[in-house]
């Protein structure tokens, strides 16, 4: 089923903007005794995120302080997380979920794949100079070192941002699907390169027609011979590249659905899939949920999480009781 055709956000430049005011209402409501989360809330879930980037310059010359660091100081917890999160530019969000998903202990490998299997050759690029920028430090040399074998091959892969876009050669997309046949098949070392050389680089609209005649000669679909043949997180990551290919709103609400249903509400990925996607699909994402899950993604945040970070998921979230 492909849910929606067409890029929908939850969030929208707010009209008569005011970054001044926004700035003093900002100020107001974190000097006081008691931070006012909810006026927090208000003010940022209403604004773009260019916009949220026009208040915090006005609140840098307005206080002398900077406003990322103020919100990390007053608040704590998911709640922090939401609203800091906001206030990066897209790119550098990525760079900063990656970043996190690869230091410290262990690797948070769906991280890795959610980001890198999802974004277009312009977001690559620019997340990896937010990337450079913020770390100091080069995206491809950190993906190499704290992942190995196929998977890592395959994220080298990606994060060139190299893929051909707009193309299609029918009669090259048979070929293919040939190719990726026989690397279900044989599964060596060599045809496990060819499959992620093809997923990585042939334009969304050419894998599109050699998944059709990968069905056609195989009579299986490409996401369930990949689940047979393969494991661990090269299936993982080629499952989801098919899945961005097919229907990127519809993979997003299967990541928000596990994330919620099988981890028992895995904060991390819930507050990067809904602030990512915030102004580009997240209405398309919401409504595919609903139509493969039964409940709205409202009444599964609302289910799982509580109090103010309930408040802000569900404010990008921004749907209503209807919803419900």
């Amino acid at each position: 089923m492909f849910c929606g055709n067409y890029a929908q956000g939850t969030i929208f430049p707010a009209p008569n903007f005011n970054p001044i005011m926004d700035a003093q209402m900002l100020g107001g409501a974190l000097q006081g005794f008691d931070c006012d989360k909810d006026l927090l809330i208000d003010i940022l879930t209403k604004r773009c995120n260019a916009q949220r980037l026009m208040i915090a310059e006005a609140y840098q010359s307005m206080y002398g302080r900077n406003l990322v660091e103020e919100l990390k100081e007053q608040l704590s917890s998911h709640f922090k997380e939401v609203m800091v999160g906001l206030m990066y530019p897209p790119p550098s969000f990525d760079a900063h979920e990656l970043w996190h998903a690869m230091k410290g202990a262990g690797t948070d490998e769906n991280c890795l794949i959610d980001i890198l299997a999802s974004r277009t050759n312009g977001e690559i690029f620019q997340m990896r100079e937010a990337y450079c920028l913020q770390y100091s430090s080069n995206l491809q040399e950190d993906i190499y070192s704290e992942t190995s074998g196929h998977f890592r091959d395959t994220l080298m892969n990606l994060v060139q941002g190299t893929r051909e876009e707009g193309y299609t050669d029918p009669a090259m997309a048979a070929q293919d699907a040939m190719v990726l046949w026989e690397a279900c098949q044989q599964k060596t070392g060599e045809h496990k390169t060819m499959l992620q050389v093809i997923l990585c680089n042939k334009s969304y609209q050419q894998l599109w027609l050699v998944f059709q005649e990968f069905q056609n000669i195989s009579g299986q679909d490409m996401v369930d011979a990949i689940n047979n043949c393969y494991d661990g997180y090269f299936k993982e990551l080629l499952v989801a590249i098919v899945l961005c290919v097919r229907d990127k709103p519809a993979y997003f609400a299967y990541r928000l659905y596990s994330a919620i249903h099988d981890f028992g509400f895995h904060n991390k990925t819930v507050i990067r899939i809904l602030i990512a996607r915030s102004e580009i699909d997240l209405l398309t994402i919401r409504k595919c949920y609903k139509e493969r899950y039964g409940k709205s993604l409202f009444h599964d945040i609302k289910n799982f999480a509580s109090g103010h970070y309930e408040k802000a998921l569900l404010a990008i979230c921004a749907g209503d009781m209807d919803d419900y």
